[in-house]
């Protein structure tokens, strides 16, 4: 069968990838990744995709994106997993309700406490309607990013 991403490694990829493999010391994806792409080498061992996937244990379809990363985008993206477009999950503060949390944080605290808490300032941010709902947690993540030392 005649494959549309053929794999041909240079001589500086293919002694790049021979010590990811040699030493071990990077992430087992990596070390995979180079393995599968050592093997499917047209210029060297020339693999299929069915014996190469039996042989390092991984799906038929992660050697082929793996074929088709390499000849569309090069031998770095072959090489790191790829990159997420959309994050899993959204966000809740985005800059503009970050910056309305950091001007509460900064502003007196109701009246009866000496300072403001997580809690405190996550049902306020509720009051204000700037989000629906909102933990303690997220709150301060978001204090700790901008380093606002307050509470």
């Amino acid at each position: 069968m005649n494959k549309k991403y053929i794999v041909r490694l240079t001589c500086e990829e293919r002694d790049e990838l021979l010590n990811v493999v040699k030493k071990g010391k990077t992430q087992a994806y990596r070390i995979k990744h180079a393995n599968i792409l050592l093997a499917i080498d047209a210029d060297g061992p020339g693999w299929t995709d069915e014996k190469t996937a039996a042989a390092y244990r991984c799906n038929r379809n992660t050697v082929t994106n793996l074929r088709q990363r390499f000849v569309e985008k090069g031998f770095e993206a072959a090489m790191n997993r790829k990159k997420r477009e959309v994050p899993p999950r959204e966000r809740i503060l985005d800059g503009e309700k970050e910056a309305r949390l950091i001007a509460v944080a900064c502003s007196t605290p109701p009246k009866g406490r000496a300072k403001w808490t997580l809690e405190l300032l996550a049902d306020e941010l509720v009051a204000l309607k700037v989000v629906e709902s909102i933990s303690g947690q997220t709150v301060f993540r978001t204090l700790k990013k901008t380093s606002l030392n307050r509470i």
